[in-house]
């Protein structure tokens, strides 16, 4: 009987949680709703009474099992998750019980199904890398790894604490990149939006009118009128080309490493944003390899984790070259020194470390002093493109209209 009761018992902690809806009324009487993770919504209501709330309706959430009403995942949630871990577990809250507090009190529902699923692997007696690496679309090699370290070591929330500051500045790197693309990407999406509008929609209206005069129109409203005309046949061409280039060039950097390379290289060429990438780039390297070397990681090692967050092709070849010269004895500042990708001082000051033996140290440094040199080019970029938007957008309309009104100062001139 025991033995049977025991199976029930066991049978229902393997049983997968689900998202819960509730609503009830707290012990002021006032209404209260949100969301928690539960086996069924008995679970539900019995917390929820603990807690000193009256459940009323309790409600599995079916948009989010569907996946129709959920968010995704994305990079700072995980960041987020990581640093709320290892706080928790600094506070000397046990690990599994830090699960619950952040799987239950987080608003994304995929986040919170997500924390339950590596709470039950970790339940049923699994390391926690291993749990982190059934899922590889949200925890990289680099990041169980270094967990993987620190329970081997014993020092799962010095490393926590290590991965959550190396995500944490990872992503805000990658934030302020995005902030100085998508500004002038957006300004110049807008631009083709406005000009053919006005293209397809408010120049033949001009037209008609002037048609009915009978007189020459100038040379740049005649131009204006052509474009519009062909603009009026062709207008699904020019949009489809654009998609397809669009499409295409995701593609391609998607599925060819070659293109890859080749746009990389460009782009560090390129004369404004060339010198915003080259600093991520060095940014993002000096903070993994200090990262993955202070956690204990040979070197070696630690090279592998940095060629894959560089996030340029270049960088990356460039880091692989270091490792193969690593490993043949060379030390890593004349490796670093013989790619030619990176700044002098750079190379300096890994040399330092080397010598001082604080590469770690000197390596934080590097990442501290481009990171921030990455946050003050992306403030002054987008206060030097807003005179260039403004002249852009104000020419390109501004042409428009004044071709579409010189006829009429000229009529005006004959009366």
């Amino acid at each position: 009987m025991a033995t049977a009761v025991k199976k029930r018992n066991t049978s229902k902690k393997q049983k997968k949680q689900k998202v819960f809806q509730w609503k009830g009324v707290n012990k002021q009487g006032q209404k209260v709703k949100g969301s928690m993770p539960a086996v069924d919504a008995d679970e539900v209501k019995s917390a929820l009474r603990k807690q000193g709330i009256t459940p009323k309706t309790v409600n599995a959430d079916l948009f989010g099992s569907l996946g129709g009403g959920k968010k995704p995942i994305k990079p700072v949630d995980i960041a987020v998750f990581l640093r709320q871990l290892a706080t928790m577990m600094k506070a000397g809250v046990p690990l599994v019980q830090s699960f619950d507090i952040i799987g239950k009190g987080h608003e994304n529902a995929s986040v919170q199904e997500l924390v339950l699923q590596i709470k039950e692997n970790v339940e049923s007696g699994n390391p926690f890398a291993s749990a982190l690496r059934n899922h590889p679309k949200y925890f990289d090699d680099l990041v169980c790894d270094l967990i993987y370290a620190g329970e081997q070591s014993g020092s799962l929330e010095q490393m926590l604490d290590r991965i959550a500051t190396y995500k944490e500045k990872t992503e805000a790197l990658k934030s302020k990149i995005k902030k100085a693309m998508m500004y002038p990407a957006a300004v110049v999406v807008v631009a083709l939006a406005v000009t053919a509008i006005l293209l397809i929609y408010v120049v033949p209206m001009f037209k008609d009118l002037f048609s009915g005069a009978g007189a020459d129109l100038p040379a740049l409203t005649a131009m204006v009128v052509a474009a519009s005309e062909n603009m009026q046949a062709y207008w699904y061409i020019y949009f489809g080309a654009i998609i397809g280039i669009v499409v295409g060039f995701v593609q391609a950097n998607k599925r060819s490493s070659k293109f890859r390379e080749i746009k990389d290289r460009l782009l560090l060429k390129f004369p404004i944003f060339g010198p915003l990438v080259q600093k991520a780039a060095v940014a993002r390297y000096a903070r993994t390899l200090a990262t993955t070397f202070a956690a204990g990681v040979p070197l070696v090692d630690a090279l592998d984790s940095a060629a894959g967050a560089a996030g340029n092709t270049v960088y990356r070849k460039a880091i692989m070259k270091i490792k193969e010269d690593v490993t043949s004895g060379l030390q890593i500042n004349m490796a670093m020194t013989s790619t030619g990708v990176f700044p002098n001082m750079v190379n300096q000051m890994v040399a330092i470390g080397e010598e001082a033996g604080s590469v770690d140290t000197m390596l934080s440094k590097v990442a501290d002093i481009y990171e921030q040199e990455v946050d003050d080019a992306v403030d002054g970029l987008s206060s030097l493109i807003e005179p260039f938007v403004i002249v852009f957008i104000g020419g390109v309309v501004g042409t428009i209209i004044v071709a579409m009104y010189m006829p009429i100062f000229k009529l005006g001139d004959a009366f």
